[in-house]
């Protein structure tokens, strides 16, 4: 994992079309901004684990 220290502002870009910027920093935690094509799919980590969860229990209930 990289890990990296960025101020509010300042940016992180990833490939040629995704940018993440730091919007606010709280103290118990950091507000993004992320630019990307409408085509990727940008997901909260928790939010895709349990599209993860509700696909493999389909495929179990599927049987």
């Amino acid at each position: 994992m990289l890990t990296l220290t960025r101020k509010i502002g300042e940016s992180i870009r990833i490939g040629d079309n995704v940018v993440i910027v730091v919007k606010k920093i709280g103290r118990n935690h950091v507000q993004i901004g992320i630019e990307a094509p409408r085509d990727i799919k940008i997901l909260r980590e928790e939010l895709f684990q349990s599209i993860l969860a509700n696909a493999e229990e389909g495929e179990i209930d599927g049987e």
